[in-house]
């Protein structure tokens, strides 16, 4: 492993305490953004882990039982220890009009028994006078299942951790939402910490998502707001052997922790979990005992300090629930000493809360972006004293043998495309706008030295509201309604399904005949038709534009901050970084900006991290199975070569010196050799 830890992510922010104050009805500015649409009937909050998301409902769930007629509020959680979120609130001794209270009974999360018996509850519910239950996703459906949609006529449907839902017609919970809103007689109000809608599939079908509100608070919003978290570092590095055998050199005893070791069918993991424990223990010190109270493992350091290790990794089940139980304690959610390292395999992930955890590391790859967006979240909670966290992501090196080097480089180009969306997700919100004569600068950006210059392509950056405004010369703008939305709050989204792109990124990273406008226009291009087959050629093509600037500004501005100390760090890097690159270029066009690799500086990261040889090794895998033209980018390109012409009056060249005008004239001549085979067989 190499000792040179560079973080392919550092991000550092304001620490303006905003996010965490209170109005005068006791909520947080995410809160009352939410609460300012609680008349609508179909609402979406899209928002990080600790911003509030539980109270936010409390708020809007009390409103539409007391004011918007509805009968009751049905909340429903992925797990029964999310149940916990919902638990009474006193939200009067705030300043709420009112208290947010649940009946023992209706607390299904903390119920024994089976989902048949819970599903019963459900019923006595409905036919009960009481307003508020709360269930687990599995319960709902198999209430859903037994009383028929009908039954819930006039309720509100709440659904936390909203990313677990599916628009596959296998994904019961999915198929539900859909019939609730084909009935239209409920409100539903869908809460998710991820940005991302599902790894593969669409939460809900297009048609419902357009009937929803969306309220959406910006991670920068809430790191931004806090009054302790400054820095934030997101890193992948890589290791060769047995992982426990390097883990030291990334986990600091000293940092409030939370390991996830590897998924024992993984093949990172050693296939004995509790001999990685053991070894993990063995290489933080000495074995003193367990606590006899809490069940947590003490360890003594060879400095004296013993820490207290609590093991979620172990099959014994009254050991388990022991530890997690001391883990839950309310009277220790303050007490930075309760403990220090949390060992777990698939727990302590949504809805795990500990805010003292400083860094999160997660050995071998996650399958699921949503799932690393999580894991990152339980570091992400502001603290006093905790002024910096990460999230490290320790993979496996390729080795030579042909039977590993497949699964490895797909785990290094996951975590890869896992980092360039968390830049995406922690960074500002983007408005890009076209330059215009008649554009001025608008009231609260900060437009830099000298402030607004009508002869230029300005920056601007509104702190308050957590934005940049960004004129760019050539954008095309989204005409329609559904484009302005995905321009304005979907960006992120359609980065997701590019990054993930296999082949897109494979060729960004080590295709050294690349031109990048066969990424940054052809396969985005292609992506964005996929995705949006309702718009037509003008927005797809805006809302292209959009995404692609989002990514590489973000990707200039990372080569600014790098080898900078986040500690030491304006909370403006990132703003001055696009600022430097749209002052260093003559003008900032939309052509320029489709002329950048996206993957580029990733590759300078990968370069830092991972040994030469396998880095080279990776690269030969890659370049071999490398297809030079399909027929699809042919059609494409040949698209692209017709705009040519009839802004050039000419078509593109193959000799010309422009790789990306000899790409064009490529796939014209491809598409020319194509029917010129069909004509003479």
């Amino acid at each position: 492993m190499t000792s040179d830890l560079v973080p392919s992510v550092s991000v550092t922010y304001a620490q303006n305490g905003s996010s965490t104050k209170a109005n005068e009805l006791g909520m947080r500015p995410m809160q009352e953004r939410a609460y300012e649409k609680r008349g609508e009937q179909y609402l979406l909050i899209k928002s990080p882990p600790a911003s509030g998301k539980s109270r936010a409902l409390m708020f809007i769930a009390l409103d539409k039982i007391h004011n918007q007629g509805l009968r009751q509020a049905i909340i429903v959680v992925p797990e029964k220890t999310i149940g916990s979120s919902f638990a009474d609130e006193p939200l009067s001794k705030f300043g709420f009009w009112a208290d947010w209270s649940v009946a023992p009974r209706w607390n299904l999360c903390n119920s024994p028994g089976t989902d048949g018996g819970k599903v019963n509850s459900v019923g006595a519910f409905l036919e009960s006078a009481d307003r508020v239950l709360v269930c687990t996703h599995a319960t709902f459906r198999f209430a859903v299942d037994k009383f028929g949609v009908e039954a819930f006529d006039d309720r509100l449907i709440a659904v936390d951790e909203f990313h677990h839902v599916s628009a596959n017609p296998e994904n019961k919970l999915g198929t539900h939402l859909g019939a609730f809103i084909a009935r239209d007689r409920v409100h539903i109000v869908a809460m998710t910490g991820s940005y991302f809608r599902g790894d593969a599939e669409a939460v809900l079908a297009p048609t419902d998502e357009a009937k929803f509100e969306t309220v959406t608070y910006t991670y920068y919003e809430q790191l931004n707001g806090y009054t302790y978290l400054k820095a934030l570092d997101i890193g992948y590095f890589f290791y060769t052997g047995s992982y426990v055998d390097d883990l030291l050199k990334v986990l600091d005893p000293l940092e409030k922790t939370i390991l996830h070791i590897p998924n024992v069918n993984s093949r990172e993991s050693t296939k004995d979990k509790h001999r990685e424990v053991e070894h993990i223990i063995d290489a933080l010190g000495d074995w003193q005992g367990t606590d006899p109270e809490t069940g947590f493992q003490l360890v003594k350091r060879p400095d004296g300090r013993v820490l207290r290790i609590a093991d979620l990794v172990d099959d014994d089940g009254s050991k388990r629930d022991r530890v997690s139980a001391a883990l839950k304690d309310p009277a220790q959610k303050n007490n930075r000493d309760h403990v220090d390292i949390i060992i777990a395999l698939g727990m302590a992930k949504e809805g795990f809360d500990w805010i003292w955890c400083e860094h999160a590391l997660t050995v071998g790859y996650r399958a699921s972006l949503t799932e690393i967006v999580q894991i990152i979240g339980r570091a992400t909670r502001d603290a006093p004293g905790k002024s910096r966290a990460r999230f490290t992501n320790l993979i496996a090196e390729p080795d030579a043998s042909e039977g590993a080097v497949t699964e490895a480089v797909n785990d290094t180009l996951k975590a890869i495309a896992a980092s360039l969306l968390m830049e995406q997700v922690l960074a500002p919100r983007f408005e890009f706008r076209p330059k215009a004569p008649t554009n001025t600068a608008d009231p609260g950006f900060d437009y830099g030295e000298g402030g607004y210059d009508p002869s230029k392509c300005n920056v601007g950056f509104n702190e308050e509201s957590g934005s940049f405004q960004i004129e760019i010369r050539g954008l095309t703008e989204p005409k329609s309604p559904e484009a302005t939305r995905i321009c304005q709050q979907d960006l992120n989204e359609v980065i997701t399904a590019f990054v993930q792109d296999k082949t897109t990124i494979e060729r960004g990273l080590f295709d050294q005949e690349l031109v990048p406008e066969e990424l940054t226009q052809v396969r985005m291009g292609k992506i964005i038709k996929d995705k949006y087959p309702e718009l037509d050629e003008h927005d797809q093509e805006a809302v292209r534009q959009h995404a692609i600037a989002a990514l590489n500004l973000t990707q200039k501005a990372k080569e600014t901050l790098l080898g900078r100390d986040p500690e030491t760090g304006s909370n403006t890097a990132l703003i001055d970084g696009v600022r430097k690159f749209a002052m260093d270029v003559r003008e900032l066009d939309i052509d320029l900006i489709d002329r950048i690799n996206p993957f580029g500086e990733a590759y300078s990261i990968l370069a830092k991290t991972m040994s030469e040889a396998s880095l080279k090794q990776v690269a030969a895998f890659i370049t071999a199975k490398k297809i030079s033209m399909t027929p699809e980018e042919a059609r494409d390109l040949a698209r692209r070569a017709l705009k040519f012409k009839q802004e050039r009056g000419r078509l593109p060249l193959l000799t010309s010196q422009d790789a990306w005008e000899r790409r064009m004239a490529e796939g014209v001549a491809y598409l020319a050799r194509m029917k010129a085979k069909a004509a003479y067989g």
